[in-house]
């Protein structure tokens, strides 16, 4: 469904080659001047439910801007079949991968509805503590766990939503202890929320096989009552709470699988960020969120929406939470909200964030790129073909990301029972090999005057990320700035063990102060190093080489003016 998805909103395509004299086309479109200077406003007394409030009075906090690097558990009953993403929406398509999937495996959905496979997520394998001290080690500093998917299942102890991992599948708090041990590691708390995306999502459990040998029968969600829950495992749930209700159907009278696809393409909307009509679907979604943010205080809350959730719902709950914010932190904002295709006027009052791509400029304001190593939901078959991201991958975006003024969030596919598996384990920890050596680097820059230059152009564009192997060499170089410093990250090692950095040559007018030092981080030892006309190169230690490149530190006089 991602591609659909993409097709819908126009997503861009893989990265492209640029020529290096082109470079500054494209670090330098729109960027305001002092893009890398954090924006200070104070805080108002209390903020209003209103765009108005919101973009006059909120201020992205230091803590997310120096975090710069995030890992995500993306974890759901979806990830018990191990088919892939939006199991749970496409085991009711006739003709999908997950439909085919589920008739091998678990049966016809008008006998094995979505809500078994609910009940079938025991996460018995789960180590948390495990998970994040790998997490740490990699160099995250925040980390954010899934509060509820569009299959409207909350993961956490919530008292507005009986449909939750206390009384199904797991029978655990799963959001209350990441948060409890994720803190105990000095890491930020975030958390994900998609279930505004419920009533409408799970409309194809209303509907039915439109041929076949079962055409017409209504699958699961059409049929079940609270009442036929007696004596079962789901005694005392209602699963229309679960499914959301009836809100549109299919209709009767579908005879072939191309009509049922253009009904759901035309009327079951696959994105819809409204309300609907005639239900309390919204109010509870608010008292939901409101529950979930009193009970365990995250410092982030990710949307998975296209601006604000649920229209005037999304704004009552942002100005409710970033007051709640205040009020725990002595009057200072410490909360941060995200969506996507954040309009650029709306970007002072929340965090943009770009699913699967990035931005092709320096964002005035701070961003955020989510993306996953493999799925969304656990797939064993990218386990099979090795179509995980590799490290190199993860290490470049992060630096393209970073010096654009953003953050990286990363997610790392689990297995219904908790664990993840070895070739996820291997890049994670290859991750924190680069991290551990360069990643100081990293963390609290903020992006210099020029995001970077090479021959290779970064996404731009939700669901813009190319395959899982990096595009880029070592002639690909990211800048960013800390402390009067201006940091060098070279996606690559070059091979006769010198960087060419052009933008810094003397001839070219970009740099007009004077580098009098080279190091990397960790280590006060100088490296050898001239300034051409053409270029700064810089001569690096052969003992020194990683496969997936270097960063360095310039010291000297008007790196930044």
């Amino acid at each position: 469904m991602k591609t659909t998805r993409r097709e819908m909103i126009g997503g861009g395509m893989a990265a492209a080659a640029l020529a290096p004299a082109a470079v500054s086309a494209v670090t330098t479109a729109p960027t305001p001047k002092g893009a890398g200077r954090a924006l200070k406003v104070p805080a108002p007394a209390r903020f209003t439910p209103d765009w108005e409030s919101l973009t006059s009075g909120y201020s992205v906090p230091d803590w997310f801007r120096d975090a710069k690097f995030g890992i995500w558990a993306h974890w759901t009953a979806q990830c018990v079949p191990e088919a892939g993403d939006w199991y749970a929406r496409e085991m009711y398509m006739p003709g999908s991968r997950a439909y085919n999937h589920h008739l091998k495996h678990y049966g016809h959905p008008a006998d094995v509805g979505f809500m078994e496979i609910q009940n079938l997520w025991k996460a018995e394998r789960w180590d948390p503590a495990r998970l994040l001290d790998l997490y740490k080690r990699a160099g995250a500093k925040y980390f954010m766990a899934l509060a509820n998917h569009h299959d409207n299942l909350d993961t956490y102890a919530s008292p507005h939503h009986p449909w939750n991992t206390t009384r199904v599948g797991p029978r655990k708090d799963i959001v209350g202890t990441w948060a409890k041990l994720a803190r105990e590691r000095g890491l930020r708390f975030a958390v994900s929320n998609h279930s505004a995306h419920a009533w409408h999502w799970n409309q194809p459990a209303y509907g039915y096989d439109p041929e076949g040998p079962r055409a017409g029968e209504r699958y699961d969600a059409y049929k079940l009552t609270a009442a036929q829950g007696r004596g079962k495992w789901w005694q005392g749930l209602d699963p229309q709470q679960l499914y959301t209700g009836r809100h549109m159907p299919m209709p009767d009278g579908i005879r072939t699988l191309d009509a049922a696809n253009m009904w759901h393409e035309s009327t079951d909307r696959l994105w819809n960020e409204g309300v609907p009509a005639g239900s309390d679907f919204a109010k509870n979604w608010l008292l939901r969120c409101q529950d979930l943010i009193q009970q365990y205080r995250p410092d982030m809350v990710y949307f998975d929406n296209f601006d604000l959730p649920l229209e005037q719902y999304g704004l009552d709950f942002t100005a409710w939470y970033y007051n709640q914010s205040m009020k725990w932190h002595n009057g200072s904002l410490e909360a941060v909200v995200t969506a996507k295709m954040t309009p650029p006027q709306r970007r002072m009052g929340i965090v943009d964030d770009v699913e699967r791509g990035g931005k092709s400029y320096i964002e005035h304001f701070p961003w955020q790129t989510d993306t996953c190593l493999g799925a969304w939901h656990y797939d064993a078959d990218l386990y099979r073909r090795d179509g995980y991201k590799s490290a190199a991958t993860v290490i470049h975006t992060l630096c393209d990301v970073v010096s654009k003024n953003g953050n990286l969030m990363v997610s790392v596919p689990m297995r219904g029972d908790g664990t993840i598996d070895d070739k996820e384990e291997k890049i994670v920890t290859e991750i924190g090999d680069w991290m551990g050596r360069f990643g100081e680097a990293i963390y609290a820059t903020r992006p210099w005057k020029l995001n970077g230059e090479g021959p290779t152009r970064g996404n731009s564009g939700l669901f813009s990320e190319g395959g899982p192997r990096s595009p880029y060499n070592a002639r690909d170089i990211r800048y960013a700035t800390r402390d009067g410093n201006l940091h060098a990250f070279v996606l690559g090692w070059p091979e006769d063990n010198v960087v060419r950095m052009e933008l810094l040559g003397r001839n070219n007018p970009t740099l007009v102060g004077d580098v009098r030092r080279v190091t990397m981080p960790g280590d006060s030892t100088p490296l050898a190093f001239r300034r051409t006309g053409e270029a700064l190169e810089v001569t690096l230690p052969a003992g020194a080489r990683h496969p997936i490149g270097v960063a360095l530190i310039l010291s000297g006089e008007g790196l930044n003016a």
